[in-house]
């Protein structure tokens, strides 16, 4: 059993709101959902929110999408996790972000392939040389390795980044990075703040009404015929 856990909130410091804001009609974390049920790997998604007052709009919107949702400590997402581990049993947990909505389906089987063949407690595609652009993050660890984490936290950084005492404790796990042969480390397709939501937003209202299942190669020829694109906001976009 795999399980995907996406971690959402409403009070992101930067661009509030931004999980539940449009694209192409519909709210950001529903269209990544979207993506993400296209995994031929992922066995269930659930979406890891706060118990805070602004998160019911985020279990309000996940829920009419039939996705479970769990949640926890807003400031402890480490325990989030933990407890929507405890709720829906699985032997491998993939970490995801509710500010991805380019998610790729087909990187993140290739990670939980690459986990699953190595027999590491840890595999990401962000190794300390990324390739993939910020945006197609994908983790994936042992169930084990995720409670042994929460068992060693002892910091606010481990327990907020929920993999941050696996990252600074290497000689403690089996760690292992996929990497792609393009070096697009530096291309910026993530949602943290207002200019790349709208540039999202471009991308989506281009090639979502025709393509609802546009992948990232389609993404890149898009952007490969729009010159205004590829640096907005001052970031590598191709």
């Amino acid at each position: 059993m795999i399980l995907a856990i996406l971690q959402a909130r409403m009070s992101s410091s930067r661009l509030p709101g931004k999980v539940l804001m449009p694209l192409a009609g519909a709210p950001m974390i529903v269209r990544q959902m979207e993506r993400l049920r296209r995994s031929l790997r992922i066995d269930r998604i659930v979406v890891a929110t706060s118990t805070g007052p602004e998160d019911n709009a985020i279990e309000a919107a996940v829920s009419q999408q039939g996705i479970a949702v769990h949640r926890g400590p807003l400031d402890n997402v480490l325990a989030r996790f933990l407890g929507a581990l405890e709720a829906h049993p699985a032997e491998h947990v993939v970490r995801l972000t509710a500010d991805c909505p380019f998610a790729d389906p087909r990187v993140i089987d290739d990670t939980i392939a690459l986990h699953l063949t190595a027999g590491g407690d840890y595999a990401s595609n962000t190794p300390p040389h990324r390739t993939f652009p910020k945006g197609l993050d994908v983790e994936v660890m042992t169930a084990d390795a995720l409670r042994r984490a929460g068992v060693v936290a002892n910091s606010p950084e481990e327990r907020e980044h929920v993999t941050w005492g696996i990252h600074t404790r290497p000689d403690q796990w089996r760690l292992v990075f996929h990497s792609q042969a393009a070096d697009e480390g530096e291309v910026r397709w993530t949602v943290d703040r207002p200019d790349d939501y709208e540039f999202a937003a471009a991308v989506y209202d281009a090639l979502h009404p025709r393509d609802p299942d546009f992948d990232s190669g389609a993404i890149r020829h898009f952007l490969r015929g729009q010159p205004g694109l590829q640096a907005f906001g001052g970031d590598r976009r191709l």
